[in-house]
């Protein structure tokens, strides 16, 4: 039943997708890790950090065309769960330094020792365990996305007034996690980890391990979006975008349709940011700021919103762009990405994914009508004259 599921999302186009996102989680560490250092082909390791992070935006961008694109819902909290998963996997993180912090506290982390805290606080128990924190990574954002969807589609509540309230629930985090009291870090956050899994996170084997699992689970996270959409429950999600009333008055509980995508759209995130903050080295309260989620809209509207493939593509383009303005032009980077959101709005406001299968539907659609009109244009019954 689940392989059967899974089967429907393989198209053409997602096949080529999954491909490629495999072949890159091959070879990228193995150039990496077998290739000499003086070799033109070997990708450094600091590059190969950074295309990691990239994978991770482009999970997390994936994550919100699957609520956007195809369900209606413009989240602009989606950094909210990218957050919290990665601050469930920097406890854990947290917790394997052990006595070599730099107050060589055994138990508490260094930030709670300077900070006069006597004991671990109970939310911290559990989060020694990587099983532990890979079940938070998916559950807290999960949870809360629960919560809050069954308050949010309940009442109603559709089109910007739901993405002022998601923003606002992301801000509100922000200033939660700000404070030194609520025992995650304050402002600095969760940073100095040692060691994921027994291995060290500097070592080139585990960030080329860190890239792999990136590049897979985006691509196991593309192929379970792709198997929803197309879906008999995918079709009834794509109801609910164009024409909820109408959907809902068919007899279908809308409610349940945008929560159970929200839930899973929230948890996907949470993984993306597991996945990011033992790339990066620190997770803080910066991460839930507004304007992250913005940005996350933008790699989805560039990309293609409802094509899953497109904002992979927006999200990796518009962070290899990020890179260069903001060590080139730094002071520009803002002004070049509010100018390519307007030139993408009006020029392509299908983005570039849906604007390349637009060109190959009307071509298709143009060849047809060709092919009618010529077999319009011969006469019944005739037959072929013979060569000479």
């Amino acid at each position: 039943m689940i392989s059967g599921f899974l089967l429907r999302a393989l198209d053409q186009r997602i096949i080529i997708a999954i491909s490629v996102i495999l072949a890159v989680a091959v070879l990228v560490p193995a150039s990496n890790l077998l290739l000499p250092l003086d070799s033109p082909f070997r990708i450094p390791t600091y590059v190969m950090s950074l295309l990691g992070k990239y994978l991770t935006y482009a999970l997390l961008a994936l994550t919100l065309d699957l609520v956007w694109g195809y369900c209606g819902i413009l989240s602009l909290g989606h950094a909210a769960f990218f957050s919290l998963g990665g601050y469930a996997m920097g406890m854990y993180l947290m917790r394997q330094i052990g006595p070599r912090g730099v107050y060589g506290n055994p138990i508490l982390p260094d930030f709670m020792v300077f900070l006069n805290w006597k004991e671990l606080p109970w939310f911290w128990h559990g989060f020694d365990m990587f099983w532990f924190a890979a079940i938070m990574v998916v559950l807290v954002p999960g949870l809360l996305a629960f919560i809050f969807g069954w308050f949010a589609f309940r009442s109603r509540v559709n089109g910007v007034y739901l993405s002022i309230i998601t923003q606002a629930m992301t801000y509100a985090l922000l200033l939660a996690f700000f404070r030194n009291d609520m025992g995650f870090g304050g402002n600095n956050g969760l940073t100095d980890f040692k060691e994921i899994l027994g291995y060290s996170v500097q070592a080139d084997g585990t960030r080329a391990a860190l890239f792999a699992a990136s590049a897979i689970m985006l691509a196991i996270c593309l192929l379970i979006s792709s198997a929803i959409v197309r879906s008999k429950y995918g079709k009834v999600l794509i109801g609910v975008r164009d024409a909820e009333s109408r959907t809902r008055f068919l007899g279908y509980r809308v409610e349940n349709i945008k929560l159970f995508t929200f839930v899973v759209s929230a948890m996907m995130a949470g993984i993306a940011g597991a996945l990011f903050v033992p790339q990066v080295g620190i997770i803080n309260p910066g991460e839930f700021e507004p304007g992250n989620s913005i940005e996350v809209v933008i790699w989805t509207a560039v990309g293609g919103r409802g094509t899953l493939v497109g904002p992979i593509i927006g999200a990796i383009s518009v962070n290899v762009g990020k890179t260069f303005f903001t060590s080139a032009f730094p002071e520009f980077w803002l002004f070049a990405l509010g100018g390519l959101f307007v030139l993408v709005t009006l020029f392509l406001p299908k983005g570039i994914v849906g604007t390349v299968q637009q060109f190959f539907a009307r071509r298709k659609e143009y060849q047809a009508a060709r092919e009618r009109e010529a077999a319009r244009d011969v006469p019944t019954g005739a037959k072929p004259e013979a060569a000479e």
